[in-house]
């Protein structure tokens, strides 16, 4: 200016300091919303991993019924090759005629198709539980028949709301709803005054030496009100959109729910359905066997 200039060096070290009266509870909301976000991703996680164990779990299942179901293909073949053999014989002695081995050659192609492709499901199925395992594709060990894992396997035929309340997709749906509620809480807070407090305290000189003495503290504090008056309606669109992403979570969340109880009790009925299944089927073998020893005698 008109009076010249002036020069000088100053050494400083403050600390500062912010402090509000969260009067409205707009941070409160905001630290609780971030809480439940955390937490949500905890049974997200947890989601992750109880697919994978039921992938593995399923996986394997049906690996051992393709080993079941190979086994009787092969059987089945090695019983139409002998027929196959013994029509042969009789065409020789003039027994048949060329239309009956030829209608005998037939019914060997059926089994020895389903043994081509059982084998090719049980490799299949052997690379996928490879993949699921985190190993490169190669035979799984087996373990029990699956007749006895299937026996050990004890299902009631009804499960509470408080157990299916466990899934942990119901867990997840419902701290995104915590989340979001908290959030427009904060939204909300925010369009209303902020009450701030902020100080400083340190120390400054002309040298580093002169700093951190007495004579040379240096501080300040000050209160202050912040009221949002010109934000172009970035405010109140804001609190629009967060009352509106709570809405979304809690109809998400009622989503969830529903799907819950639709796979629960989808499940619960194809156990119902497969045991008398098993039962029918238990009649039938046995009626078989029946009339093998019949007609072998």
């Amino acid at each position: 200016g008109t009076f010249g200039t002036q020069s000088f060096d100053a050494f400083r070290a403050t600390a500062d300091l912010t402090w509000e009266l969260d009067f409205w509870g707009r941070l409160r909301n905001n630290a609780r919303g971030a809480s439940f976000d955390a937490a949500a991703k905890v049974e997200e996680e947890r989601a992750t991993l109880l697919t994978l164990v039921s992938d593995v779990a399923t996986a394997y299942l049906e690996l051992r019924e393709i080993d079941q179901e190979l086994a009787i293909a092969e059987r089945t073949l090695t019983s139409r090759r002998a027929t196959m053999a013994l029509a042969e014989r009789r065409l020789a002695e003039g027994v048949i005629s060329e239309l009956d081995v030829r209608q005998f050659e037939a019914e060997v192609a059926a089994p020895a198709a389903r043994v081509a492709q059982f084998t090719r499901d049980r490799a299949r199925k052997e690379h996928l539980l490879s993949l699921l395992i985190g190993q490169v594709p190669g035979p799984i060990a087996r373990g029990r028949p699956l007749s006895e894992v299937a026996r050990a396997v004890t299902v009631p035929d009804a499960i509470s709301s408080e157990l299916i309340a466990q899934r942990p997709d119901i867990l997840r749906a419902q701290l995104e709803v915590n989340a979001a509620e908290a959030k427009a809480g904060a939204a909300r807070a925010a369009r209303l005054p902020r009450f701030l407090l902020t100080g400083q305290y340190g120390t400054q000189g002309a040298e580093p030496s002169e700093m951190f003495k007495s004579s040379t503290e240096v501080y300040t504090i000050q209160g202050g009100i912040s009221i949002p008056l010109f934000t172009g309606g970035r405010v109140t669109n804001e609190r629009a959109a967060a009352l509106a992403r709570s809405e979304q979570a809690t109809i998400r969340f009622q989503k969830t729910v529903l799907t819950a109880q639709r796979e629960v009790s989808d499940a619960l009925v194809g156990v119902r359905t497969s045991r008398d299944q098993v039962l029918a089927q238990e009649v039938q073998a046995r009626a078989l066997r029946r009339a093998q020893e019949l007609a072998e005698k």
